[in-house]
């Protein structure tokens, strides 16, 4: 697959040759998904919580006596069915409880073949040099803008590359996350994603291509 290098000024200055079949070949939506709700699942806080009859303030004294008051039988003041009582299945999960595993292999394989479908539908847009002189929004804007980005974006860069991360982080609609940290999730919750040529050859050829028996849950990668 050739994929178009652009340079900051939104014009086209190369190709890149990226591999199919290293990316899964073709797409797997049932993978894509089934990553993508592990993600979106292991960022839940779980601290929802709601009281028990147990949990509810007050006197757990009977009302009033069982039989001779022509009232339905009533307990406590507490029971689930009287207002403010507590509740019958009252919340107690924690964060731990709703989080998904996934084998590591299965993670990379989906985070690769995220990548594919971005790039089939063209929505990746390669630069040969990602770089600013200042932090400054207006010149991040202008890349944006010639590049055709009318939609929310993913800019991936390197930790050190400062000046495109403070320029960016006040635009709306676009996201700054570090270039070796792309996952499904974060690529499939924006329509474009903007990196450059030389993080994406190293994203390509890290540790997440990985994706075969010589794959290792203590390496690094997602």
């Amino acid at each position: 697959m050739q994929v178009p290098v652009l340079n900051m000024q939104g014009k086209q200055v190369g190709t890149m040759d990226v591999d199919e079949q290293a990316l899964g070949g073709e797409i797997n939506p049932a993978l894509i998904k089934q990553a993508y709700v592990r993600y979106h699942a292991n960022q839940r806080q779980g601290s929802a919580r709601t009281k028990s009859r147990s949990g509810v303030e007050g006197s757990t004294r009977k009302l009033y006596r069982q039989k001779g008051t022509g009232n339905a039988r009533a307990g406590s003041l507490r029971a689930n069915i009287r207002r403010g009582g507590g509740r019958a299945f009252a919340k107690k999960k924690t964060r731990e409880e709703f989080r998904l595993d996934m084998p590591i292999k299965m993670r990379r394989k989906a985070n690769r073949n995220a990548l594919l479908a971005k790039l089939m539908d063209n929505e990746v847009r390669v630069i040969d040099n990602l770089s600013l002189k200042a932090p400054k929004t207006k010149d991040v804007r202008q890349m944006l803008e010639a590049m055709g980005v009318d939609r929310t974006c993913l800019i991936a860069v390197q930790a050190d590359n400062a000046n495109v991360r403070l320029g960016a982080r006040n635009i709306e609609h676009v996201t700054v996350c570090p270039a070796d940290a792309l996952t499904c999730f974060n690529m499939l919750n924006h329509r474009y994603v903007v990196i450059s040529k030389s993080d994406l050859e190293a994203w390509i050829s890290g540790p997440s291509a990985q994706t075969g028996k010589s794959a290792k849950a203590g390496k690094a990668g997602a």
